[in-house]
């Protein structure tokens, strides 16, 4: 089997390495490796309400712009669609510790960017995957599977981990010298840090990344929604990253806990949602979604204002659609913790 049966015909013009990326330490050295044979490397990184990617790096949020300050790499960003939401709810392999499927998730994004990458007219697709690094998606039976399911079996390169692998066709036929890739294998990233160091990248490197849907408190999150949502989006999927969240006769209440998730509630309130806060105390702002019935705004009130500065335990809160006119007031009784354990998220 020849290259160019996956790949565009290659005269003496440079090769073109398409390479998904996280922001993380394995990614930028996959990136690296490449580089170093002389590949014109483009990067792709998938943004999703999911990614934990924050402090990568000292001063550099997900080290993303490491690619293009120190390896003079153009980068891409694509977002997961809603499209992705049917791989949650229905995965084919199965979740991770909890909501996360990880391996049909890797399949999502290499289908994607197996399109992208003949928009842009790349070469090849390769990973900052490590074998056996992490246990659910990472293993030799999912990297293969990984591989046939987004049908790229043989196609797609793996650097830092190829001379664990069997040989891909870029190697083969000469594209990519495998003898200048590495057999990392585990979760150890003391390679990576020498190599980023050696090439003055980076001195230190922190944890990067991870998925919230890996997060038992956001998965559960994650569950109701699927759960009481007719058209579930990405964009509702977002409002579960902020706020205390209770569930209560099929309504949804969200409390803010700061000034920012207060404005952010506000901005995300949509058409048929309802606003709440403490009329004479600072406090959150409470947003109500679905089945707002008389027991659900009691119930919110009571909530508004136990997490309001109030000191008396009986209070006014005030509510409404619009935001800027809430003209509606309830007295209660705050909420005691033992009351609203049943129904918080």
């Amino acid at each position: 089997m020849s290259v160019s049966y996956f790949l565009n015909d290659i005269t003496n013009e440079t090769p073109i390495g398409l390479g998904l990326i996280s922001g993380g330490l394995d990614s930028l050295i996959a990136c690296l490796v490449l580089k170093l044979q002389g590949i014109k490397v483009v990067a792709l990184n998938f943004k999703s309400p999911f990614c934990i990617c924050d402090k990568a790096y000292k001063n550099v949020e997900c080290g993303l712009n490491l690619y293009s300050d120190k390896l003079d790499i153009k980068t891409y960003h694509l977002q997961k669609e809603d499209d992705y939401l049917d791989v949650i709810q229905n995965p084919k392999f199965g979740y991770g510790k909890n909501l996360n499927p990880c391996i049909d998730c890797r399949i999502y994004i290499l289908k994607k960017a197996k399109l992208f990458a003949e928009k842009i007219n790349a070469d090849f697709i390769f990973t900052g995957e490590v074998l056996d690094q992490r246990p659910k998606s990472q293993n030799l039976k999912a990297l293969r599977i990984i591989e046939e399911e987004s049908n790229l079996k043989g196609k797609l390169l793996r650097p830092l981990s190829a001379l664990m692998l069997k040989p891909t066709i870029l190697e083969r036929e000469g594209l990519i010298d495998r003898s200048r890739l590495l057999g990392i294998k585990g979760r150890s990233r003391k390679k990576q840090l020498e190599l980023a160091r050696a090439h003055g990248l980076l001195n230190e490197y922190n944890a990067c990344g991870g998925c919230l849907l890996t997060e038992k408190e956001f998965a559960n999150r994650m569950k109701d929604y699927l759960k009481f949502s007719k058209n579930p989006t990405m964009e509702g999927v977002t409002l579960l990253k902020y706020g205390r969240h209770f569930r209560f006769n099929g309504a949804k209440i969200i409390i803010g806990r700061n000034e920012l998730e207060n404005d952010f509630l506000l901005q995300l309130k949509g058409s048929d949602g309802l606003i709440m806060e403490a009329s004479d105390v600072k406090g959150p702002i409470t947003l109500i979604q679905g089945n707002v019935e008389e027991a659900v705004i009691k119930f919110a009130a009571r909530l508004t204002l136990r997490y309001s500065d109030a000191i008396k335990s009986r209070g006014e809160v005030i509510y409404g659609r619009d935001s800027s006119i809430l003209n509606e007031y309830l007295l209660v009784e705050k909420a005691t913790q033992e009351s609203l354990k049943p129904y918080l998220l």
